[in-house]
This record gives structure tokens, sequence and C-alpha cells, in this order.
């Protein structure tokens, strides 16, 4: 098996991919919103429709930033506790 440190080096690693929600609602939640999604397809013109996947991007892309900005924030803290543990 290899280290963390390996993993890491060798691209293994990819937090990002490798993250689910374990929480209950999750699924259902995605079921309501490609629900939503295809009731707003019928409702909107196909240029309408286009801009509003386009906005959803954005927001995707927002939200990804705040979680990789969490992430960092979490290590960075994990890190730091552990220095202070080790060096009392």
């Amino acid at each position: 098996m290899k280290s963390i440190v390996q993993e890491l080096y060798n691209g293994d690693l990819c937090p990002v991919a490798q993250i689910i929600s374990k929480n209950t609602a999750y699924r259902e939640i995605g079921r309501r919103v490609a629900e939503e999604l295809g009731i707003w397809k019928k409702r909107l013109t196909g240029e309408e429709y286009k801009q509003l996947e386009e906005l959803l991007d954005l927001r995707i892309q927002t939200i990804a930033m705040d979680l990789e900005a969490s992430f960092e924030h979490g290590f960075k803290l994990g890190a730091s506790l552990m220095i202070e543990v080790l060096s009392e």
C-alpha cells in the first residue's frame, strides 16, 4: 500500500473526486433537482434554458471555490493542531 505522500505525488489522491455526502437526503435532493430542471426545460425556450444552465454553471463554480477554501482552511487547521500537540 502506498503512503499518502506517494499517492499525492503520483496524482492518485484526489479528495474532491472522493467526497460524496453521507447525508441520507443527498440522493433525494439530487433527484428533485433533476426533476425540477426537467420541468424548467419544458417551460423555457431553448435559449432561455441555455441561459439558466449558464447561470447554474456559474453558481457551481462559486460553490467549488467555497469548497476549496473550506478544505484548505480545514487542512491548515488540522496541521496546526498537530504541530501544537506534538510540540508540547
